[in-house]
């Protein structure tokens, strides 16, 4: 009984951490005046990519790399199929392509690096440190680029634009 009063507390827990954080992304994105797009990538994301940053510290740090390799492989999986795929059932997604060129290249070229750097058999803490740098490095040149254009305050403009 208690673990199921813990898992129906986590759930509502967890829902009302999204929406806060949800809001808090929206808020945001209007006073950087960027794209509701360039917050989920970067606070949204971030801010859900930390508990399987946590999990897979204490992984490595206990000696189990299997753990942090299959979270990261697992989660974008998930996040592509499951969590895009559940998301357009509810609701289409319009996509302009060339809103994504920038963006789902960074993907691509993120994903073939880290299977490079996979089958050599060892990711090296140097590599880990060039892999940490090039996601500062990109996530200041998405927000330093969306900054740029100018894009509008509010953020439903995002939808708005792909819709037009």
């Amino acid at each position: 009984m208690i673990t199921v009063l813990q898992l129906v507390g986590g759930f509502a827990l967890l829902l009302f951490g999204a929406e806060f954080l949800v809001r808090g992304a929206v808020s945001v994105a209007r006073r950087l005046k960027v794209a509701p797009m360039i917050i989920g990538m970067t606070i949204v994301a971030y801010g859900t990519t930390s508990p399987e940053l946590v999990v897979s510290l204490q992984a490595a740090y206990d000696g189990l790399p299997g753990i942090s390799v299959g979270n990261v492989v697992g989660s974008n999986i998930c996040n592509i199929l499951l969590i895009l795929g559940t998301s357009a059932l509810i609701f289409p997604i319009a996509v302009k392509p060339q809103l994504l060129y920038r963006d789902a290249t960074m993907m691509m070229g993120a994903a073939l690096l880290f299977t490079a750097l996979a089958f050599s058999g060892t990711i090296e803490r140097w590599q880990g440190g060039l892999m940490v740098v090039i996601l500062v490095a990109f996530t200041l040149y998405a927000f330093q680029q969306e900054r740029v254009k100018g894009k509008a305050n509010d953020p439903g403009d995002l939808a708005e634009e792909l819709l037009a």
